[in-house]
């Protein structure tokens, strides 16, 4: 299974193909499993654009030097499913701190009960975003997440559709923009690793090398405690319409609203 995992991850890593317009609000490859239930999960994606775009091209913001700042809120419904809530924010020289939009995520997963060999769990997250940060303004992503610890090891694929409801793709059908992540704990508080992120373009009609998005990015994970979530990351974009150097960080606190905590 390990070899399966590492051989899938190593191809999307390698594949180059085609991709939509960035957001870079949530770079983040998920996990199988959900929030408890009676307990939220608060994050706060922090996400800087060190060199990216630097013109507007229509209508859109340049990308270059802004930073993201987005709260993530996530509650458990029960033992297999979760709602999450996203609030979009750009911070940028002449623009100022703006709202860009919000997306709802709800997620279910397979049981522990079910006793598969990997996890397994399926999100769908739908969402406006201001069209002067993203022309496709309403969009939907479908996002089958599969993952695996061996050892020390930790293996996690998230072969995402994404579908434009209003805006230029409105048109073009799903695209296909995976993440994979491959880590691996050197302690028991530091693991470190890397994340990949693309989008191929629409099925059926890949864009060529040229045009493609996709980013690789450097991270570390500490786990401090199972009560927060703590990664930080440095990534590149290879291709001409990536932006080319971004940092990240995700800070997260799980809260249990029952008397006897779930997570010590």
């Amino acid at each position: 299974m390990a070899w399966v995992l590492l051989t899938f991850a190593a191809a999307c890593l390698l594949v180059a193909m085609a991709a939509r317009a960035q957001g870079n609000y949530e770079i983040q490859v998920y996990g199988a499993p959900t929030v408890e239930p009676k307990s939220t999960m608060f994050e706060l994606h922090s996400n800087f654009t060190a060199d990216g775009q630097k013109d507007v091209i229509d209508g859109v913001y340049p990308t270059n030097h802004q930073q993201h700042e987005t709260l993530e809120v996530t509650t458990g419904i029960n033992s297999w499913s979760e709602v999450g809530f996203y609030v979009f924010t750009s911070l940028q020289d002449g623009h100022g701190w703006q709202w860009v939009g919000d997306h709802i995520r709800p997620r279910v997963r397979v049981p522990d009960s079910w006793h598969w060999p990997v996890g397994v769990s399926l999100s769908t997250e739908v969402g406006y975003q201001r069209a002067v940060y993203s022309p496709d303004t309403w969009t939907w992503e479908l996002r089958p997440i599969i993952d695996k610890s061996i050892d020390r090891w930790y293996f996690a694929v998230n072969p995402a559709f994404e579908r434009t409801f209003h805006g230029p793709d409105v048109n073009h059908g799903w695209q296909f923009a995976p993440a994979v992540k491959v880590g691996y704990d050197f302690t028991k508080v530091v693991s470190g690793g890397v994340e990949y992120y693309g989008n191929y373009g629409e099925i059926g009609n890949f864009a060529s090398l040229h045009n493609q998005e996709q980013q690789i990015f450097v991270v570390t994970d500490l786990n401090v405690s199972p009560k927060w979530e703590i990664n930080i990351g440095a990534g590149i974009g290879p291709t001409a319409t990536t932006d080319r150097w971004i940092i990240k960080g995700i800070l997260g606190r799980h809260f249990s609203w029952t008397k006897q905590s779930q997570v010590e």
